[in-house]
C-alpha cells in the first residue's frame, strides 16, 4: 500500500533524509519512531505530498506522490503534529466543511460527520459523556482539539492514515480510546504512527521502523527487535548473601555479559541484572552460584528488554547529535 523507494531529501547543505526504503502492507499498522530531527516529519511530509524528495520515490496505493498526487492524497487521511483548525468554527460546521474539501457528495456528508464525530468520541455514544459538535474549537481542550484532527484525518475513509503524534495532550482515558479506535483501524485502513510515547508503538502497532539522523537503523516487529537486539535474557533477581563473591562467581559463567545489582530494603537482600545469552541453561548455572556461595534465591525471572532502551540503544542522543555538530563535543 505504501512503497518508499530510496528518498533523499536536502534543504541546501543539510540532508534530513538519506536514500531511505521501507513498505507498509494492506492494512498493517507500523510504529515510525526516531529522536527529534531524526527525518520523521520531513519523511511524512513526502509521504502526504506536501513537500517533494530530493530524488526518489513514494507511491501510495500505487500511484506516484509527485506524478499523481490528487489521486494519491485522495487515499489519505493525515494528522500533523499540530491539526489544522479553525478555532471560531464548531466541530460539526468544521467537518462538514473537510467534507466538502475532500469531496465527499452532500447527500453523504451529514452521515459521515456523524459517524467520525461517534468514532472519535465528539457526541455522546453513552449517557455519561459530552456533546461537543456545536462547541467552537477555540473553546475544546488540547485533547479534545486532537480528536477533532483525528476526525478530519478520517472523514473521507482513507486507504491510508498517516499520524504524526495522535495522542498528544490526551489524558489516560483518552489516549487508550484513541489506541483501541487506531488499533481497531487494523485490516481496513493502512496507517503510520509517528510518536515518541514508545509504549503506544509495543501496544499498538505490528511493525517498527527507526530512523536516526535521516537513515533507517532498523525495521522489523516489537517482540523480534528485543530478541534480536539484545540476543538472549535478562534475568532479574531478588537474593540474600555475601554480594562481592556472588556477582564475581556469576561473571564468570560463560554466557553471562553483564551483572549489576542495587540493595534491597531487607537486610542483605540485593536485586540483581543478569545479562545472559539465548542458552537457557544459563539460569540453572546462576541459581547454583548464589546457592553454592551460601547466598538464599528469593526470586529469579526473566524481563525483556523495553522498547526504550532498544530505542536509546539503536539512535544518538539530542545531546551527542548536537555536540558532533559543534565539533564533536558531547555536552555534559
Amino acid at each position: 500500500m505504501i512503497e518508499v523507494s530510496h528518498i533523499s531529501k536536502r534543504y541546501g547543505v543539510k540532508e534530513a533524509v538519506h536514500d531511505i526504503c521501507f513498505d507498509v502492507k494492506d492494512g498493517e499498522i507500523l510504529g515510525f519512531l526516531g529522536p527529534n530531527a531524526a527525518g520523521k516529519t520531513t519523511t511524512m511530509r513526502i509521504l502526504t505530498g506536501y513537500i517533494p524528495p530530493t530524488s526518489g520515490t513514494a507511491r501510495i496505493d500505487g500511484l506516484d506522490i509527485l506524478e499523481q498526487s490528487l489521486e494519491a492524497r485522495r487515499r489519505i487521511g493525515y494528522l500533523p503534529e499540530n491539526p489544522p483548525l479553525y478555532g471560531e468554527m464548531t466541530v460539526e460546521g468544521y467537518l462538514h466543511f473537510v467534507g466538502r474539501i475532500k469531496g465527499i457528495p452532500v447527500g453523504d456528508r451529514a452521515a459521515k460527520v456523524e459517524d467520525v464525530m461517534k468514532r472519535c468520541r465528539l457526541v455522546n455514544n453513552s449517557s455519561e459523556e459530552e456533546d461537543y459538535s456545536r462547541r467552537l474549537i477555540k473553546h475544546l481542550s488540547k485533547g479534545y482539539r486532537q480528536r477533532v484532527g483525528l476526525a478530519q484525518a478520517l472523514i473521507h475513509d482513507p486507504k491510508v492514515l498517516i499520524l504524526d503524534e495522535p495522542t498528544v495532550g490526551l489524558d489516560p482515558k483518552q489516549i487508550i480510546e484513541v489506541r483501541d479506535l487506531i488499533k481497531s483501524l487494523a485490516g481496513t485502513h493502512t496507517v503510520v504512527l509517528s510518536t515518541h510515547i514508545l509504549p503506544e508503538v509495543s501496544m499498538t502497532c505490528q511493525r517498527v521502523v527507526i530512523i536516526d539522523r535521516g537513515k533507517i537503523v532498523v525495521e522489523d516487529t516489537p517482540e523480534n527487535l528485543t530478541q534480536q537486539l539484545r540476543g538472549g535474557d535478562r534475568l532479574i533477581i531478588e537474593m540474600s548473601g555475601a554480594l562481592e563473591p556472588i556477582t564475581a562467581g556469576i561473571r564468570s559463567l560463560p554466557g553471562v555479559h553483564a551483572v549489576s545489582s542495587k540493595p534491597l530494603s531487607s537486610p542483605q537482600g540485593y536485586e540483581l541484572t543478569v545479562e545472559v545469552g539465548e542458552d537457557r541453561s544459563a539460569r540453572n548455572a546462576v541459581a547454583r552460584v548464589i546457592m553454592d556461595l551460601g547466598g538464599q534465591l528469593w526470586s529469579l525471572r526473566p524481563a525483556s528488554m523495553s522498547l526504550e532502551e532498544i530505542f536509546l540503544e539503536l539512535t544518538t542522543s539530542e545531546e551527542a547529535v548536537e555536540g558532533q555538530a559543534a565539533g564533536g563535543q558531547e555536552k555534559p
